[in-house]
């Protein structure tokens, strides 16, 4: 046994076991299965252990990771239908796989790997039509949000960077806006007061009026109008709102809109949806997870700008330990983060593997599929759909029993039916509460999900439903 941190003789061993576990791994995942593996006794022991003050065989050691791995829920699995999850794209884990041997940092010139985050930005700028854009890559849609409005706040108030929140500020979100953008507003000293929650149409979608109307209350209150965050597709149902109309308010009133496209906006590159996201070119900036409907591993988050040079007129620091040559801000110039790994390879390798035309494809069977399941859903005496056809691949249906017509016993029902398709575990469901009531929320953002996985999704909820 080697007694230092490289592999050594096992080099070679440790490789072809995890060359044969991901094989097995990624053939697994192809077709879904029956039902979830319960945690076992072995692996409860397992992870109840103390620290290892000596190390074991690494391949057995491996053996242990893949067990735990197993034995978890992974959002690749094609019938995970919960919240709006990643699919593990494999070749963007080869990408992390390399990306993580080398280890290369971002926060300063990495060379080539710099180049390559700066064109795979481009790239997506392109792909959703939002054009002479430039970004960077983060953990998360939520540190995407926060550099946005960072980069707003700073635009509407240039001293605030020295003195803080020296006034009373507001950011516009429709009432179905994630939860991340008050976070963000949170983190950035504003208070939660700072937010206006703004009234939605029938379909879910930011009413122009009222938000205009607000705006100018607050002028004459004297708020200082900081940034409106249109969405584009919500997390509850998959909203688009008018982001043209938005956008002519922003600039009427000279206010940085930004576009929360954390789970829609790859939808843009599509012909199927293009239309929806109108306007999204008129945007100062734009957030994308590519982990959620670009398919790749997470974590792989881009914040799009329009003004490169407003993003390190909020973050810039000279110090005297960060090289600073040329006229180009290094990453940690103008990003919340020191230590950044190369994200953007999953994205790049997968766009050079499989071209966009791919993704395109695979986004847009999503929506199909979600427009079969409303169609199915619309027409049987069981379920209970909203009035509008979905947007994107986000699908709010309501299990009906025979006879129940109170709506609140028709939210508790959906409730516990939803606790039992968990447990049964041949589908994954999340709940949401829509107008005060709950429903099942099926999601489709998988490349792997099949129309035979909605025939079993119906099968699921109406056999465990009327069982009820």
């Amino acid at each position: 046994m080697n007694h230092n941190l490289r592999l050594g003789d096992e080099r070679r061993d440790v490789l072809q076991a995890t060359f044969d576990t991901v094989t097995q791994v990624w053939e697994g995942f192809d077709k879904a299965r029956e039902s979830e593996p319960e945690l076992t006794a072995a692996t409860a022991a397992l992870l109840a252990e103390t620290l290892p003050e000596q190390g074991m065989i690494h391949t057995d050691a491996l053996g242990q990771a893949v067990d735990v791995l197993d034995q978890s829920l992974a959002q690749s699995r094609p019938r995970f239908l919960a919240y709006i999850g990643s699919s593990g794209l494999e070749i963007g884990a080869v990408a992390d796989f390399l990306a993580a041997s080398y280890d290369i940092n971002l926060a300063v010139d990495a060379r080539a790997a710099s180049s390559l985050e700066v064109q795979t930005s481009k790239w997506l700028g392109e792909f959703i039509g939002f054009p002479n854009a430039r970004g960077l890559f983060t953990s998360g849609g939520t540190v995407s949000n926060i550099t946005a409005l960072a980069a707003a706040r700073h635009r509407a108030v240039p001293e605030s960077r020295e003195m803080g929140n020296t006034g009373p500020m507001a950011v516009y979100v429709s009432s179905e806006a994630h939860y991340s953008n008050k976070r963000a507003v949170e983190l950035l000293g504003l208070g939660t007061r700072a937010v206006r929650s703004i009234a939605i149409d029938e379909q879910h979608r930011m009413v122009p009026a009222a938000l205009e109307e607000q705006i100018r209350a607050d002028m004459a209150a004297g708020v200082k109008p900081m940034c409106i965050i249109a969405s584009a597709g919500t997390t509850l149902t998959g909203a688009i709102d008018p982001l043209r109309e938005i956008a002519r308010i922003a600039k009427t009133y000279d206010i940085w809109m930004h576009v929360d496209g954390a789970y829609g906006a790859p939808a843009a590159g599509t012909d199927v949806a293009r239309d929806l996201f109108d306007g999204i070119e008129l945007a100062d900036s734009v957030t994308i997870d590519a982990h959620k409907w670009l398919f790749v591993p997470k974590a792989c988050s881009i914040v799009l700008v329009k003004d490169y040079a407003a993003l390190a007129a909020t973050f810039g620091h000279n110090e005297a330990y960060m090289p600073h040559e040329g006229e180009e801000p290094n990453p940690v110039d103008v990003t919340l983060e020191y230590s950044r790994p190369l994200r953007a390879l999953k994205l790049w390798l997968g766009f050079k593997a499989h071209g966009a035309s791919e993704f395109r494809s695979a986004i847009t069977k999503n929506i199909e599929l979600a427009q079969e399941t409303y169609s199915r859903a619309s027409v049987n005496a069981s379920f209970r759909v909203l009035h509008h056809r979905p947007q994107l691949s986000i699908v709010p249906l309501q299990h009906i029993p025979h006879g129940m017509t109170d709506p609140e016993q028709i939210s508790k029902h959906n409730a516990a039916l939803c606790s039992a398709i968990e447990k049964d575990g041949r589908v994954f469901l999340s709940p949401a509460v829509i107008d005060g009531e709950t429903w099942l929320r099926p999601c489709f953002t998988n490349f792997r999900t099949e129309l035979s996985d909605v025939d079993v999704l119906f099968e699921v909820i109406e056999d465990l439903g009327n069982k009820r």
